[in-house]
């Protein structure tokens, strides 16, 4: 990597606010802001204004001179590097959320070519996480043709869940909806994979999804899927559920599915894992609120840096929750809250926990449980180490729950990741000496 000289530019809110630039749009800002990694009191900070200007900057209500897209511009380290940085293997990010598979990837040394997301939000906190990527963010994988995505070494999705999970199921039955690949809004997505794997033929992927996608349909659903990746797109596959519990303080059952298209000794029963009775409790991700933590802005204040009271459930919202878990426990149902300490392991974060948190409830003494903090959502998640805040949140509380609950843990994809390494180089070198002929 080259080395890069930021120039500052010490502009007035008088500058910024008057005296439109012709052609410079909110959505310019906004972009060069996220792939700045700025939020919006660094912006604020580095442009000489107020966060309140920032927001209307945003929000297309003024529009930002060229002076300060200039300098935003200049913020984003990809722009000044005139070689793309050595990876011993590129890879896309497909169904990418907020890039929780990605992050694995990154870890082992991987550079991320490509990247699709349909949601707005995700990709808001995407850019904002990745501000070195060179490339733009795809929508609609539906819409997208292979002819515009680069070749690559490695595939990563965690395609769409929902019509394959318990939850997801039960509400369709509910509504007398169809699931699973007869569901057009999202079973038959795994098809546009298939579609990209059989154009594009990486030499791996790696495909994530929720446990019971093995049982989903009496198990055809998982037939159907393995046999269109082994018989028809011709890739050795291997799979394995892991529970982030060895890994972080959370109970959170998923499959994972790799395949190798020449690599036929992948297996993932040589794969270690830790043993999940001595994993972290949530001690280690929760806000300590002793004030060896800094205040986190949106979620903490004062010296000690106390979780808001916003976190902390009103009287009426507690009470229904108990009511509501008497009534299914009188009838012999499981369902209920979920009541936990520093000491304890969390169920699994969904992407509702924004609803009424009764999934993760945080005990305090003399008062109401509280939800967790989206802060503390990314550490459960594995987005950042115990006590750290590097993880730029820049979307609302309900968004970001909703981007933890649907993400994969970070460690996990690390661990899964490193154990494909091997393989993946290995795969690389035998096809140097097929190119190596062919230029002959």
């Amino acid at each position: 990597m080259k080395p890069y000289v930021l120039f500052l530019f010490f502009v007035a809110e008088s500058d910024i606010l008057s005296g439109f630039f012709p052609g410079a749009s909110v959505t310019q800002f906004l972009d060069l802001r996220l792939q700045a990694g700025l939020t919006i009191p660094e912006a604020a900070i580095e442009i000489g204004c107020s966060e309140r200007e920032i927001y209307r900057l945003d929000n297309g209500e003024v529009r930002a001179k060229k002076l300060v897209l200039d300098r935003l511009r200049m913020m984003v380290p990809s722009l000044f590097e005139d070689e793309e940085d050595e990876a011993p293997f590129t890879f896309i990010d497909l169904f990418a959320g907020i890039g929780g598979l990605r992050r694995g990837f990154d870890a082992i040394g991987g550079r991320c070519v490509f990247t699709c997301e349909w949601d707005a939000y995700s990709q808001r906190t995407y850019r904002a996480n990745y501000p070195r990527d060179r490339h733009k963010i795809h929508g609609d994988i539906r819409t997208l043709p292979t002819t515009m995505i680069p070749q690559h070494d490695v595939l990563l999705a965690g395609f769409p869940c929902q019509p394959f999970s318990i939850a997801g199921v039960s509400k369709k039955n509910a509504l007398n909806r169809p699931h699973g690949f007869a569901c057009e809004a999202q079973g038959t997505l795994f098809f546009e994979l298939a579609r990209i794997i059989r154009d594009l033929k990486p030499k791996a992927f790696l495909l994530e999804n929720v446990k019971n996608l093995v049982n989903h349909d009496k198990g055809t659903t998982f037939r159907v899927i393995c046999d269109v990746l082994t018989n028809e797109l011709g890739y050795h596959i291997d799979k394995r559920v892991l529970d982030a519990k060895s890994w972080v303080p959370q109970h959170r059952e998923r499959i994972f599915i790799a395949g190798f298209r020449d690599e036929a000794d992948f297996s993932f029963k040589e794969m270690e894992v830790k043993d999940a009775l001595k994993g972290p409790k949530l001690s280690t991700i929760l806000h300590p609120e002793n004030g060896s933590e800094k205040p986190d802005r949106h979620f903490t204040s004062g010296r000690q840096a106390y979780v808001s009271d916003k976190y902390t459930l009103t009287d009426h919202l507690w009470r229904y929750l108990k009511a509501y878990a008497e009534k299914h426990q009188a009838a012999g149902n499981g369902f209920g809250y979920g009541l936990f300490g520093p000491d304890n392991v969390a169920r699994t974060l969904s992407a509702r926990y924004y609803k009424d948190g009764s999934e993760i409830l945080i005990r305090q003494k003399g008062s109401n449980p509280r939800r967790l903090t989206p802060r503390e959502c990314a550490r459960l998640m594995g987005f950042e180490k115990p006590g750290k805040a590097d993880f730029k949140i820049v979307v609302s509380d309900t968004q970001a729950y909703k981007q933890f609950g649907n993400a994969v843990v970070v460690p996990v994809a690390e661990a899964v990741a490193r154990h494909m390494e091997p393989h993946i180089l290995a795969a690389i070198e035998a096809e140097k000496p097929a190119r190596a002929g062919k230029r002959a």
